[in-house]
């Protein structure tokens, strides 16, 4: 029987555990999951042919059982994906159920969605995003209230929060007195990144254009319309 050649991989959930990850790094990771996937288990041999040498941030995503390396979500999707794989080859033997069987054949390799949950579909899609929040709560470097900000970013539509990370270094290089700075739940809740910007210690300023505030704010109004 041939390998699989697929997996469920969750965007979302890679770029939010990935965030503190150098490009380099990542590329090293992805490519140790895809090993894995194929092979099942990692030797020390495998880890050090990619990394070159031991990294903390990439081995630590990995765990040790009788000497090999595994990542345990890599290794429970692969797991579904094969059980899976296996109840459609089982429908298909089936004389009575020799319609579905055909439909379910057809989509197996693409539509694999339908081994997932509908705890875990939930649950991917309220992290869509993360990653967009965790950026800016990492640059805004004001750790108060992460719960309530990330309320409030939600809140946002895609333009705003673009733009939210287009401008949030320039806001904290003008404010590097956190007590001048804004509580971050205040800053979004007033959508202040539409605010001008004046560093008091450059010679520049930065104002969002006409056609940024102008976009953002019809998206947002359509936005608010449909809910």
């Amino acid at each position: 029987m041939a390998k699989d050649p697929a997996v469920l991989f969750y965007t979302s959930d890679f770029l939010s555990g990935t965030f503190t990850m150098t490009n380099e790094q990542v590329g090293k990771y992805i490519r140790l999951l895809c090993l894995q996937h194929q092979k099942g288990k990692l030797s020390e041999k495998d880890m050090l042919s990619i990394c070159s040498a031991y990294d903390v941030d990439i081995w630590d995503k990995f765990k040790i059982e009788d000497g090999s390396f595994i990542n345990e979500r890599m290794y429970n999707e692969a797991i579904r994906r094969q059980k899976f794989s296996e109840s459609r080859r089982n429908n298909a033997k089936s004389p009575k159920n020799d319609s579905t069987s055909k439909a379910y054949a057809k989509h197996m390799e693409t539509e694999t969605e339908t081994i997932t949950d509908t705890k875990t579909i939930n649950k991917t899609k309220a992290k869509i995003h993360d990653w967009q929040f965790e950026q800016w709560w990492l640059l805004y470097d004001y750790k108060i209230s992460k719960d309530k900000a990330q309320k409030s970013w939600n809140k946002l539509n895609e333009q705003e929060k673009d733009l939210a990370l287009q401008t949030v270094t320039l806001y904290v290089e003008s404010t590097p007195d956190k007590s001048f700075r804004k509580h971050p739940t205040t800053y979004l809740n007033q959508k202040s990144f539409n605010d001008e910007i004046i560093n008091r210690n450059a010679t520049t300023s930065y104002k969002p254009n006409v056609s940024q505030r102008n976009f953002a704010n019809l998206a947002n109004l359509k936005y608010t319309e449909s809910e």
